[in-house]
């Protein structure tokens, strides 16, 4: 384990390699986008409009980009506020600023492409589309950067799950079905509501574990405010509440998926079981995100199949 240098002017930046671009980007946080591109797609598709296969994969490569961005800036002002520390963050991949000699400008420029990008594929979406999504894309840009940049960043304060879920979960899953689609259809968002639910779950597992280091960055985060206790109770609230709306969403207005709801009850107890059972403290945090995640996947991949089924099988008969 190499440390950060006391003096970073003593010696040159070791150059970002595409190994740490890709740590930066956090892959494995990247369901967080895919799910509500994949929900939003499946309900174009499933509310009779053709959907675009070219313009479907674009969306799903805009949401990544600015997933990948939002870690990465978030990386780049936890260490420039000292709140990632080797004593606090014992994954190397998930601190790359901390654990690796590279100039800090680098990373914020690498996050700022990544914007540039998605924006340069919004121009497509655009041309196919009307100008809608793109105030949508500015709105998402400005979250990404106060959510960790900022006098008083998002993440600081007990909104960030929310936020998130709202952004990623409804505003993402909208933005998709609108662009393919042109509808104005605001159920969309009620049909998000277990997304936005997963999604929120994400960044509360990552907080409640994050409790002791939290505390001295003076972050107000919903678990610091409300301590380890309540806010595992809540969490497991919330969990409940995430699956019980997706199966009345089905039972609702994709009724002939009901019975599938059984396969994917079955799926998902041993995940929810294992997480129930996690405690969400530092020492667990890396189990505790790959459960969440699973979950995740898990649910917003039975909800599309959901969707599709539910709707196609009405048509057949």
């Amino acid at each position: 384990m190499t440390k950060q240098p006391s003096n970073p002017q003593e010696n040159e930046y070791q150059e970002m390699t595409l190994l740490m671009m890709v740590q930066l980007s956090a892959p494995h946080t990247w369901p967080a986008a895919i799910i509500p591109a994949l929900i939003g797609t499946c309900l174009a598709a499933a509310f009779g409009f053709h959907v675009s296969a070219t313009l479907a994969m674009v969306l799903l490569a805009i949401v990544i980009l600015m997933q990948s961005a939002v870690n990465t800036i978030n990386d780049y002002y936890d260490y420039k506020k000292g709140t990632d520390t080797q004593d606090n963050q014992a994954d190397p991949t998930d601190a790359v600023l901390v654990y690796n000699h590279i100039n800090p400008k680098s990373v914020k420029y690498f996050a700022l492409c990544l914007l540039a990008c998605a924006f340069i594929l919004g121009i497509y979406v655009i041309y196919c589309s009307d100008f809608i999504p793109l105030f949508i894309a500015l709105f998402g840009a400005l979250i990404v950067f106060l959510y960790s940049g900022g006098k008083t960043p998002i993440s600081y304060l007990p909104i960030g799950e929310f936020v998130s879920g709202f952004v990623m979960g409804c505003l993402i899953s909208f933005a998709c079905y609108y662009s393919l689609t042109l509808d104005l259809n605001f159920f969309i968002f009620l049909y998000s509501i277990p997304v936005f639910l997963g999604i929120g779950l994400i960044l509360m597992t990552n907080n409640t574990c994050d409790i002791e280091k939290d505390i001295p960055a003076q972050r107000k985060t919903l678990a610091v405010l409300l301590g380890r206790e309540k806010s595992l109770q809540l969490y497991h609230a919330l969990l409940i509440l995430m699956i019980v709306l997706l199966f009345i969403i089905v039972a609702v207005s994709f009724t002939s998926a009901l019975l599938l709801c059984v396969f994917a009850l079955f799926a998902l107890i041993p995940f929810i079981q294992a997480l129930w059972n996690n405690k969400l403290v530092a020492q667990t945090r890396a189990a505790a995100m790959s459960q969440i995640l699973t979950i995740n996947v898990v649910v917003g991949a039975f909800y599309a199949s959901f969707i599709l089924f539910g709707t196609f099988v009405a048509i057949a008969l």
